[in-house]
């Protein structure tokens, strides 16, 4: 991204600089809420006129649909264990079905400021699809919630525009809670556009089952980003995972970890979902944090990954005992079009007697058409793609994910494999990443929800319809302009402001890092550097976001 430190002149007006958390605070006066505490056995709705407060585990029992309007935000109560946990059960729905523009939200019931990984428990979907284990086991950290069968195309419901902030729970070594766990979920059930931000676990993981899934994002996460376990024999495209330096698990945090089940059998269906367009972000991880691999694949999985970026990890991608080396010879497991980057290690074989596996040359097999680059700075991304919490001037803090045109990876995407034959995979894109041209991740997401407020019903976006309130009078003169010309707005408060510019195509050409503003006129001075078109500036704040449409004709 191309950072402009242009000239700012303030108005003589000033005010005294307010953290982020205190201003959340004294602008987010606490809201009624409704408590949620015992299993919901009937249909049942949720509207955004309402608070929810989610206290212990909060079962959906089969038979009974839970449905969640759009713009409804929903808290889990950190006080009471396990923190509120939603639990859909085998043979019930949970139908939330949000939009763009309104976005359902679970998160944490603390304060802003004080919002922390684990605040809360997460979501739990049980199906009636294959897994292979015996019987009907019980998801880990959730007391009677049995999952499997021989249903593939069981329906649990729709989770789409959803986001989940602040859950995961370790509640014991192998007995953990999830941000968004899948459990034996079948195809018929819609999983898309789901944001999960700082699980205290794994963001996503699935036990078996056959849901698919597109538009994933997984920020901040403890553990794992994506789990496959149990047989999960699902799609997924169109994924990013963007990591904290300093925040990994004890067990080794990854952004893929797959097993076919924790002995590494062969009992089927085996462990094969496959995952296309994954973008998976972590740069300058701290030397004392444990992050282990990018890519584990292990006991006996059979994954497959296509079109992906991979960034930042110690070791790149680890094959780990016979099964899954096996596998790879075998084709079974596949790895095609895929790019690493910035890895201390490219490439690790492991498990008793399997480490002198020939991961590199599976990986550089001329058929497989990967790429290792030495430095992530090869890839010539978007410096905020790699923060996790975000204040850089585009709604919610949503980095710029869209590709610039000079990144190798705006082409080598193939569709070619008989894996992604399914008419699920969107075939067209060029691009490696989860990411082309477009931003799908903006508008709807959120990295900075510590800042947010969630005491106003049905407010589920940065973008709040009181900006007008706190920003007034957006313009740019002269209007055309030959080349230099002056964004004004006026603030009534003192704020952080940041200034973002884009093409007529939507794609950022520069920011303006405006910094702490007092109240009164600001004047911005532009980029003179401008080719003839038309443009957006967007002026955001802590409070507002506004745009205005400018005219470059020299």
């Amino acid at each position: 991204m191309k950072k402009l430190l242009l000239p700012i002149l303030l108005a003589a007006a000033t005010v005294a600089a307010v953290a982020p958390g205190a201003t959340a605070q004294t602008t987010c006066p606490a809201a009624p809420t409704t408590v949620v505490a015992t299993n919901i056995t009937s249909d049942t709705r949720w509207t955004k006129d309402n608070i929810y407060l989610l206290q212990g585990y909060v079962y959906v029992r089969s038979g009974a649909t839970l449905t969640i309007d759009p713009g409804t935000i929903i808290k889990g109560d950190k006080a009471v264990t396990p923190g509120g946990t939603l639990v859909v059960e085998q043979g019930a729905k949970i139908i939330a079905d949000g939009t763009a523009a309104q976005p359902i939200v679970f998160t944490s019931n603390q304060p802003a400021g004080s919002r922390n990984r684990g605040d809360w428990g997460g979501i739990v979907i049980c199906g009636r699809a294959p897994i292979n284990q015996p019987g009907t086991p019980s998801v880990e950290g959730v007391p009677g919630a049995v999952f499997g069968g021989n249903q593939p195309a069981d329906n649990s419901g729709i989770l789409r525009y959803v986001r989940i902030e602040y859950p995961g729970i370790a509640l014991a070594t192998n007995n953990e809670i999830n941000g968004l766990t899948l459990a034996g979920v079948g195809s018929g059930t819609t999983i898309d556009y789901v944001q999960v931000y700082a699980s205290g676990d794994d963001s996503f993981e699935w036990f078996g089952g056959t849901v698919n899934a597109k538009h994933l994002v997984a920020v901040s996460a403890t553990d794992d980003d994506f789990d496959t376990d149990f047989g999960y024999t699902g799609k997924v495209q169109y994924a990013v995972t963007v990591r904290t330096p300093n925040a990994a698990d004890v067990s080794g945090s990854t952004a893929f970890e797959s097993d076919n089940d924790s002995q590494g059998s062969s009992l089927t269906p085996i462990t094969a979902p496959v995952f296309s367009n994954v973008s998976a972000f972590l740069q300058n991880p701290s030397a004392t944090a444990n992050f282990t691999r990018a890519i584990h694949l292990r006991r006996n999985t059979q994954l497959s990954l296509f079109n992906s970026v991979l960034t930042g990890w110690p070791v790149g991608l680890t094959l780990e005992g016979s099964g899954a080396q096996g596998n790879a010879t075998a084709g079974s497991l596949v790895l095609k079009n895929n790019v690493l980057a910035g890895m201390s290690t490219n490439f690790q074989a492991a498990g008793t007697g399997t480490t002198t596996y020939d991961v590199a040359g599976f990986w550089n097999t001329a058929a497989n058409s990967n790429t290792t680059y030495a430095a992530i700075s090869a890839l010539n991304l978007y410096a905020d793609n790699f923060n996790a919490t975000n204040s850089n001037g585009t709604a919610s803090g949503t980095p710029s994910f869209e590709l610039p045109a000079a990144s190798p990876l705006v082409s080598g995407a193939a569709y070619t494999d008989a894996k992604l034959a399914d008419s699920f995979f969107d075939k067209t894109p060029t691009f490696r990443g989860a990411f082309g041209a477009t931003n799908w991740a903006a508008g709807w997401t959120n990295f900075n929800p510590q800042i947010t407020c969630y005491n106003r019903a049905g407010l589920t976006l940065a973008n709040k319809p009181a900006s007008s309130e706190q920003l007034q009078g957006l313009s740019v003169a002269p209007n055309p302009t030959a080349g230099e010309a002056l964004l004004s707005f006026e603030l009534k408060t003192g704020t952080v402001a940041a200034v973002r510019i884009t093409d007529a195509l939507g794609r950022q050409v520069a920011t303006i890092e405006a910094g702490r503003l007092g109240a009164g006129l600001q004047q911005v001075a532009l980029p003179a550097s401008l080719k003839n078109g038309v443009y957006v500036a967007t002026v955001t704040t802590n409070e507002a976001s506004q745009t205005v449409r400018f005219v470059v004709a020299q």
